[in-house]
Order: C-alpha cells, then sequence, then structure tokens
C-alpha cells in the first residue's frame, strides 16, 4: 500500500465570474522512503496540490473532486479537529520562506515545544529533549544553547534546517517541501537537499518536493510530476525525464538549464516564450499550444489526455505528438 495516494483531485476557487479550476484530475501517489518531484513554473499548481494534501486549502478555494488517502484512509473528507491529527503530525510541512516562517519574537525552543506539545502529550522537558535531538539531527551546532535563541540569531541556511527540525518532531511519514530551498544561496542549497535526501533514508520517510527548478529535481528525486496551468502534463521516473523529455514544455524546462541546450550567437540561456495562462483564460485545447513551437491544428482544438508511453509503465505524457511526432523530427 502506498502512504499517499492522490485519485482525480480537482480544486476549485470561488470568484465572482465564476469558479476558477486550480487543479484539475491530478493523481498521483507517494510511497514509503521515496522521493518525489513535483516540477513547474508558477502558476503551474505546485503549491497548491501541497496545501490540498495537508487540507490547507482556505476558502473562497474547495476540494470539488477527487480522493487524498493517506495509509488508505480518506483526508478530505476529515473535520478540521480530525486532520489535526495528521497535519504536522503524520504529514509535515516544510513552507516556502525561512524568513517569514518562524516567530521572530520567540526563541527557537519555545516554538519547537509548542509544536510538539500541540500533538503529544509531553511534559516541556521531554519535549525540550526531543527538540535538542532532532536539531542535532538537521546538524545544527550546540543544540541545546540554540533553544534560547532567536530567529534574527541564525543565517538563513540555520532558519531552514530548524525548520527541518520542527517538521522532523512528530517523526512524520511524509514531509511536503515547497520551494526548500528559496532565497539561500547555492551551497546552502546543496546542503539542505543533501539533508532531505538523508532524512528520507534515516528515517523512512516519503519525500514530496515542490520546486520550480528542474536541476534540484534531477539530484534528489526519484519520480518527477510536471505541472502546467493546473494539470500533471508529464510523469516518469526521474533518470528517464532528465536523458529524454518529451513534453515540448519539459524538453523546455530542461533546456532553460545552464549547461542544457543549445545557446545562441550572443550567449544567452534558452527561454520559453510567452508565460503561464491565467487560468481564467485559458486557451482551447492543449493549454501549452500557444508557447509551443511544435504546435499543429488538433493542439488548438483538442484536450491531450494524460496516456501511458508505450513500453513504459511508469511514463505517462500528455501531448498528441509526444511518442511519434515532434521529438523525432
Amino acid at each position: 500500500m502506498q502512504l499517499l495516494e492522490v485519485k482525480n483531485l480537482e480544486v476549485s476557487f470561488a470568484l465572482r465570474q465564476g469558479d476558477l479550476v486550480a487543479l484539475n484530475d491530478i493523481s498521483f501517489s507517494l510511497g514509503k522512503k521515496e522521493r518525489l518531484g513535483v516540477v513547474g513554473e508558477s502558476g503551474a499548481g505546485k503549491s497548491v496540490t501541497g496545501f490540498a494534501v495537508i487540507n490547507l486549502i482556505s476558502k473562497p478555494g474547495k476540494i470539488t473532486n477527487g480522493e487524498i488517502l493517506f495509509e488508505g484512509k480518506r483526508l478530505d473528507t476529515l473535520s478540521e479537529k480530525e486532520m489535526r491529527t495528521i497535519r504536522g503530525n503524520r504529514i509535515s510541512m516544510i513552507f516556502q520562506d525561512p524568513m517569514m516562517t518562524l516567530n521572530p519574537v520567540l526563541t527557537i525552543g519555545t516554538q519547537m515545544v509548542e509544536t510538539l506539545q500541540a500533538h503529544r502529550k509531553i511534559s516541556q522537558k521531554e519535549a525540550e529533549a526531543v527538540a535538542v535531538k532532532k536539531l542535532e539531527r538537521v546538524h545544527i551546532p550546540s543544540p541545546a544553547r540554540r533553544l534560547s535563541q532567536y530567529p534574527h540569531e541564525f543565517s538563513g541556511g540555520m532558519r531552514q534546517r530548524i525548520i527541518i527540525a520542527i517538521a522532523l518532531l512528530t517523526d512524520p511519514s511524509i514531509i511536503i517541501a515547497d520551494e526548500p530551498t528559496t532565497a539561500l544561496d547555492v551551497t546552502i542549497q546543496a546542503e539542505i537537499m543533501d539533508l532531505l535526501q538523508e532524512l528520507c533514508n534515516s528515517e523512512d520517510m516519503g519525500l514530496m518536493l515542490i520546486t520550480h527548478d528542474l536541476g534540484v529535481v534531477a539530484e534528489v528525486t526519484e519520480r518527477v510530476l510536471v505541472m502546467y496551468a493546473g494539470k500533471i502534463i508529464e510523469t516518469a521516473k526521474t533518470s528517464d525525464l532528465v536523458s529524454n523529455p518529451l513534453h515540448p514544455y519539459t524538453r523546455g524546462l530542461m533546456n532553460a538549464l545552464p549547461g542544457h541546450g543549445t545557446c545562441d550567437t550572443a550567449n544567452r540561456l534558452q527561454q520559453i516564450p510567452g508565460t503561464m495562462p491565467n487560468l481564467t483564460e485559458i486557451a482551447p485545447g492543449c493549454s501549452f499550444h500557444p508557447r509551443c513551437e511544435h504546435c499543429q491544428d488538433i493542439c488548438s482544438s483538442e484536450v491531450p489526455q494524460l496516456r501511458k508511453i508505450s513500453g513504459n509503465d511508469s511514463r505517462f505524457v500528455s501531448c498528441h505528438f509526444a511518442e511519434e511526432g515532434w521529438q523525432n523530427g
């Protein structure tokens, strides 16, 4: 049995002009110790997917279709009280900005103890002992002394490690990491990614890594979902996707990475023309077709279905010509 199963998930936001569908028919699973990447540009629906899993979609948003199962138990039908036994306990989330996640007027120890006591019947002394152990686990030096310090006394990388330590306090089965390296320099990013991989292996956790950076995904994850305009447009083992991206959007993301694709005479990086569409104004047919250099007539009239690639049971793509068309041309 998978740790997490998401089936045909749809999330909508009620607007004056009608419902805006932010997620459309999203399905995926996450196994024990598995590292799953969710990648795409801003507005693709990555963070909304993570929030939906832990039922943090606030009004006017709501889950309008589908199922979310954790260890076989449906989460999308739980009450808020029941969900609190799962959220932050069995499933933890690392939010985007380490500078904003921690409360600046409370010590690290206070924040960690309060988090632990919200989920367990435990004394302050016992909670502090657990907090020290988790700080050690994420390689914070002199952890006992750090409990009395405030967030501003730490660097950005250290704050992100503390946030990971807080996520680990209750020994969760799954961590959802939403852009966990935002605002960190490249060296610290690499350290945080190495730490998350280490924790998955040693703590038997599943990791759902939400990011716009395919370079990070290639280094850390085992399987990837590529999202565009609220839909999954390609999913594959990471090695397969990196070596041979099938969807034109995925190929564009890969070619935009330094060291991939080709550069023009001015040595500029390649880019995907245009921008992510407004979800209230998605063009008919394939949502990517206005930006696609391989667009044909059918692309502007018929929505491609996410279909399995022949000979590869773990690979799916939503493109009319992904198997036999443009990539062989």
